[in-house]
């Protein structure tokens, strides 16, 4: 191509820009964040969401295995939970009246998929570090009844930039503190690298199953103009180990909306000494 050419083509591309190219991309990504945000108020507010958790209790604390206002008698075991229930305690076991003995292993999937209920309730069972515990769910809570909104900045292209990620040669895991005030491992599989307003800046990440990062991360706003953490979950990266870091889809925490989980702080150099007001940032 010769300079005229080139210059042409230049030009035409400017053209193209100022014609709306620009505005069309970034109208897209706009719509494409109001919908996901949309499907994240909805989620959260949902009958089984995490507004409606109400407690979270350890079956270590409960020798007897009597847990606060939950009937049955839940029985710690090395590789489950027994459960033992009577007529009286009205429980349900997948969908259907519930008497007897059973044992029962960590739900997997979604309060609303837990084995056991007791009316609109769900009891999802779940171990961390090889300690057994109870989660009571319910669609009736009043922090459910009381929710307004999540406080989320609308999108905003700068906070979407290129990431590099880099695995570790092996799996690490680091002892973070978690929000109920006990440390816990933290499973981490590599460093993601971007830059962000001109700084070069760093997260430990974990992998998830399906090849997607998932980062914990505060920056100059926690505790301030957003919650004191938030989560990140970049899409897998390529072979390459490109990925995209868009701040723009920074969640709160699940304990940001129920003080009975359990989410871990961020583990070492994940505090960002930059202000990220993207995202969702608190609760309205």
């Amino acid at each position: 191509m010769t300079k005229d050419a080139s210059a042409d083509a230049s030009a035409d591309a400017s053209a193209d820009v100022s014609d709306g190219t620009s505005a069309d991309v970034f109208d897209g990504a706009s719509e494409d964040w109001e919908r996901w945000h949309e499907r994240r108020v909805e989620t959260v507010s949902g009958s089984y969401g995490p507004l409606a958790l109400t407690g979270t209790h350890w079956l270590e604390d409960y020798p007897d295995g009597r847990l606060p206002d939950i009937p049955g008698l839940w029985t710690d075991q090395e590789d489950g939970v027994l459960l033992t229930a009577a007529p009286e305690d009205g429980l349900s076991l997948d969908g259907k009246p519930f008497t007897g003995e059973v044992r029962l292993d960590a739900d997997p999937g979604s309060a609303a998929e837990a084995r056991v209920g007791l009316g609109e309730r769900r009891f999802v069972v779940l171990v961390r570090e090889g300690i057994w515990g109870v989660r009571d769910f319910d669609p009736a809570s009043e922090a459910r009844a009381a929710f307004k909104g999540v406080e989320a900045t609308p999108y905003d292209p700068r906070w979407s930039v290129p990431g590099h990620f880099t695995p570790y040669g092996e799996s690490r895991t680091v002892r973070v503190e978690n929000a109920d005030g006990v440390a816990r491992g933290l499973g981490l599989g590599g460093i993601l690298a971007f830059t962000l307003d001109d700084e070069d800046l760093t997260l430990q990440v974990s992998v998830e199953s399906d090849g997607s990062l998932w980062a914990v991360f505060a920056d100059t706003t926690s505790g301030d103009s957003s919650y004191r953490f938030r989560f990140l979950r970049p899409a897998a990266p390529d072979a390459e180990g490109r990925t995209t870091v868009d701040f723009n889809r920074a969640v709160l925490p699940p304990c940001a909306f129920a003080d009975h989980f359990i989410c871990p702080f961020p583990p070492p150099g994940n505090t960002l000494g930059v202000a990220v007001p993207a995202g969702e940032r608190t609760l309205l």
